[in-house]
């Protein structure tokens, strides 16, 4: 066989990685197939990148914006761009060559800050749905029991976590304990595929989707306490009806975050989970569509602020003029 794999990368050296025994294969796309892909995935790229990089001067820039919620969007945020700068750009490259060419070592830390800022995501995510939670079913008690502090050290678990936990899948052997064969058997030359055990396939599963239930079922009592609220809004004053139909338009839109985060996360999570079971079988396309889904989440968020909040799209007509660089723009009332 492996004679065979030699002959055919005589005779079609584009077909492989590279030129030596043991090659993985490469698939070669037509010119203008290939050119169409690397601008859809550099659209998608920089669709990721400015988005959520507004977010993060946004919120920085405008001291209206300096609350805990959005101390919490500005790291979500900040964990997006990241993964659109330094995770993308070598995926890009991975799935329309077919190849990895940039060594084991980059190997390594392109998944683990691929995992790592998804994962990092998911757990801002749960901490805002917290968040909202407070806002909406204890009004009075929430400025005092989510302060800036309480914000910060959810933003540090938000990190922490996902970063220890992430080192210990990528950097120790126990993720491979028990998978020699395929270790031996599988990867070849131009690869970029890390295997793990059945374990870990299915530990990955919990870390996913353990704080999403927990995201569900507080967003059901949100939305039961608002819908609530919604019909005594009538009986309060101007400016607490005002403040608490503001505090149920963000509950809803991160509502709508969280499900657009589940709708692209979960076909690749159920892929990995199931693949560990089924010794890897799911073809490198399908991978290569799963992942790209999951990573278009990062660049959703942005988009829901525009649709959904009035600060986002004023703030963004602000910085996109030249009031910006008025000494009394960082001061405006976004509200």
């Amino acid at each position: 066989m492996r004679a065979v794999l030699i002959q055919a990368a005589e005779e079609h050296p584009a077909a492989f990685c590279y030129q030596v025994n043991g090659s993985c294969p490469r698939t070669v796309h037509p010119p203008g197939i290939q050119l169409a892909i690397y601008l859809a995935c550099a659209a998608g790229m920089l669709t990721t990148v400015l988005g959520n990089l507004f977010v993060v001067f946004a919120v920085s820039y405008f001291k209206a914006l300096h609350t805990p919620t959005n101390f919490l969007l500005l790291s979500l945020a900040l964990a997006d761009m990241l993964l659109g700068l330094l995770v993308l750009p070598f995926s890009t490259v991975r799935s329309v060559e077919s190849c990895w060419f940039f060594g084991d070592f980059l190997c390594r830390l392109h998944t683990y800050l691929d995992t790592l800022f998804c994962l990092t995501s998911i757990f801002h995510l749960c901490f805002i749905s917290v968040d909202r939670h407070c806002a909406i079913c204890d009004p009075l008690r929430y400025p005092s029991k989510f302060t800036a502090r309480v914000a910060l050290g959810y933003i540090l678990a938000g990190w922490g976590l996902p970063a220890a936990h992430t080192a210990v899948f990528l950097y120790t052997d126990v993720a491979e304990a028990g998978l020699g064969q395929w270790l031996e058997e599988m990867p070849c030359v131009g690869s970029c595929q890390l295997l793990f055990n059945k374990f870990w396939g299915w530990l990955n599963f919990p870390v996913f989707f353990f704080p999403c239930l927990i995201m569900i079922g507080l967003y059901v009592k949100i939305f039961a306490v608002a819908t609530r609220q919604a019909q005594q809004v009538s009986t309060l004053s101007k400016s607490l009806a005002g403040g608490a139909k503001r505090e149920r338009k963000a509950a809803k839109t991160l509502g709508i975050a969280v499900g657009i985060y589940l709708l692209c996360w979960l076909p690749f999570t159920v892929d990995t989970m199931v693949d560990s079971l089924l010794n890897f079988v799911t073809p490198p396309l399908v991978f290569d569509i799963f992942i790209w889904f999951a990573y278009f989440n990062s660049a959703c968020n942005p988009i829901i602020y525009v649709f959904s909040y009035r600060w986002f799209r004023k703030a963004l007509k602000l910085t996109l003029s030249q009031e910006l660089f008025s000494p009394q723009t960082s001061t405006v009332d976004l509200y």
